[in-house]
């Protein structure tokens, strides 16, 4: 089916989707669950025609991302039957008014429609995003990269076997087999089709998006994210949520990119941060962390100077921008200056100093004293998330199922006129 044909499917779907009962919605995402489970050889061989194709094109951390193993199977299927458990977004009552007797008006949570997400790399998304538009009652149509089509396209077979074996209308959930700019370009201009794109990927990708839709955007991912350690922290803990935010796994959007150092500490704290992040691993055999070092920093610890755009940069990799300043307001003032709003920490035993901090930075998820990695749809609660977005109109941060509905108002009367 080309891509157009397909957005007409969906939009026709979406009109199923927005009327189905939570039961109904249910049911089909358990099917959707069991169906992957059922479906794991094929998924798996069709991802390790993928993993072949893209070795030497890709780097090892992508390539981690763009690997399906029956763990990751098996953790696909249980965030959908997570999804089962949350609470139907659909059809919630936010606001009631009476303004005059026997006026009843009521502001109702309602789907948005077809919600078109355009991703690279990682093929559970596939399997995320489908259950999230699904229970919030929308139809999807997916564009992923061409580096994991095949995978995808499993996975989708898959999804559509559940719904299908549901009862319910297959053309909900969607995967577009042209993987070229043009359908990622259809998908951008249609707004007689798409109400809502989301794009899930690297800064090109999200700019491209923006900068080109004509359908409404919700911009997410790119993660510069930065952890301040304060001239009042507790320099284990900062190490240890340092360590966390930065190589537990570098290749999402909020690992650690920058660490920002008081300068006040930074003698004592840097060595500590080298012998942690490069020493030791080293000799546990495990990728050292490169660290670029502004000038200060390179007076303190050996490293890679700073380049122009180290600290414009979402490395994805085992890469961290060191900085070195005179105040929390100097960290601030950098944050801002290169953030891309994404999640921002300070590690800081200061009350005023968090305080400050937590006002200022303007990010979508603002840390004291705790890891960037929590900024998680599942971690926040919320299941297995569609994105996040660092944007502020609609929806920000993690996007659960409450953010893939907008909402109408519903005016019961009696006669009334005005």
């Amino acid at each position: 089916m080309n891509t157009k044909d397909m957005m007409i499917a969906a939009k026709e779907a979406s009109l199923d989707v927005a009327a189905y009962s939570t039961e109904q919605k249910n049911a089909a995402l358990s099917a959707m669950a069991d169906a992957l489970e059922a479906h794991i050889p094929e998924i798996l061989a069709a991802n390790a025609e993928d993993m072949q194709a893209a070795k030497g094109k890709i780097s090892d951390v992508m390539l981690d991302r763009l690997m399906i193993n029956e763990d990751r199977v098996h953790a696909m299927a249980k965030g959908i039957r997570e999804v089962v458990d949350l609470p139907d977004p659909v059809g919630l009552v936010i606001e009631e008014t009476e303004p005059q007797a026997g006026l009843k008006i009521q502001k109702v949570s309602v789907p948005m429609g077809v919600i078109a997400i355009i991703y690279e790399s990682r093929p559970n998304v596939t399997a995320d995003a489908a259950a999230l538009t699904f229970k919030s009652g929308n139809a999807c149509v997916l564009r992923g990269g061409k580096e994991a089509y095949k995978t995808a396209h499993a996975i989708m077979q898959a999804l559509k076997e559940g719904v299908q074996k549901a009862g319910l209308n297959a053309d909900a959930v969607n995967l577009v087999d042209d993987t070229s700019r043009d359908s990622a370009t259809e998908l951008m201009t249609s707004p007689d089709y798409i109400d809502l794109l989301i794009p899930r990927g690297g800064a090109g990708l999200i700019n491209a998006c923006v900068k080109n839709a004509t359908v409404p955007c919700i911009e997410t991912g790119t993660g510069i994210c930065h952890v301040y350690v304060d001239a009042k922290a507790d320099l284990k803990k900062a190490v240890d949520i340092i360590i966390n935010a930065k190589t537990s796994r570098p290749s999402v959007c909020n690992a650690e990119e920058v660490l920002v150092v008081n300068k006040e500490i930074a003698g004592e704290f840097l060595p500590m941060i080298k012998e942690a992040l490069v020493d030791q691993r080293k000799a546990a055999g495990q990728i050292p962390v490169e660290l670029r070092l502004d000038d200060y920093a390179a007076k303190i610890i050996d490293g890679t100077p700073a380049g122009e755009n180290d600290f414009d940069t979402e490395f994805l990799d085992y890469i961290l921008a060191v900085k070195c300043v005179d105040s929390v307001e100097e960290a601030i003032a950098h944050i801002r200056a290169h953030s891309t709003g994404h999640s921002d920490c300070i590690v800081t035993n200061d009350e005023a100093a968090a305080k400050l901090f937590t006002m200022k930075v303007d990010s979508a998820a603002v840390y004291v004293n705790a890891s960037t990695r929590f900024t998680d749809g599942g971690e926040f609660g919320l299941g297995c998330e569609i994105g996040i977005s660092t944007q502020k109109l609609h929806a920000r941060g993690p996007m659960g199922l409450r953010e893939m509905n907008t909402y109408k108002y519903i005016i019961h009367g009696d006669g009334h006129i005005r």
